[in-house]
């Protein structure tokens, strides 16, 4: 009897050993691995092309290239906001990288400073571009008059009430450059003056 008690005793300290070992020894990942990256702007921009626009009020445009098919980059000089906000303004004009992406039917729009993104349709007629379906304010279609030089995308508003005109604003405000090579060659070769921020 006494043996059973000493055998018992000697168990219990033998599993509170073992729960001692393995409760102080490190991790078999280190915890830095475990907690996932931030994300970078990169990561932002082809994450964005993972989703496309819902149909709030107007049906989606027919999946179909158009003459304003690409990807298309503004730097603006102005600087950035000093100070972090919680909830910027939609569409905010505000100095830095830009990048507008137009690909049949689909606009995605990233800000490169503190990675604001949206998406939406597009649908273009003549020289008219409009825009709808975009989150930030479903109810509204923008108009605007569009025009082409030597791959720079420069629009004009007709009507945009969007976030208090503040994406008329900002798409306005400056020729949008194309990250589009101008010939196969430079696109081969990699040599032509791409704009800062394609990537």
């Amino acid at each position: 009897m006494r043996q059973g008690l000493v055998l018992k005793r000697y168990l219990y300290s033998l599993i509170l050993f073992c729960l001692l070992l393995v409760s102080c020894s490190p991790p078999a990942t280190p915890f830095a691995s475990m907690t996932p990256s931030a994300p970078t702007l990169t990561n932002r921009w082809f994450e964005l092309f993972q989703h496309t626009p819902v149909p709030w009020t107007t049906p989606l445009p027919p999946f179909e290239p158009t003459i304003l098919d690409a990807t298309y980059i503004k730097l603006d000089p102005n600087p950035a906001t000093p100070f972090p906000c919680r909830r910027c303004p939609d569409y905010a004009v505000e100095g830095g990288i830009w990048k507008l992406s137009l690909d049949r039917g689909i606009f995605r729009i990233l800000y490169a400073v503190n990675g604001w993104r949206s998406l939406g349709s597009y649908t273009i007629s003549e020289n008219h571009l409009f825009l709808f379906n975009d989150p930030n304010c479903p109810n509204v279609i923008g108009h605007y008059i569009y025009r082409l030089d030597n791959g720079a995308l420069t629009l004009e508003e007709v009507e945009d009430s969007c976030s208090i005109h503040l994406r008329a604003a900002n798409l306005t405000k400056q020729p949008w450059l194309s990250c589009t090579p101008p010939i196969v060659e430079a696109a081969v070769t990699d040599h032509w003056m791409k704009p800062a921020g394609c990537d």
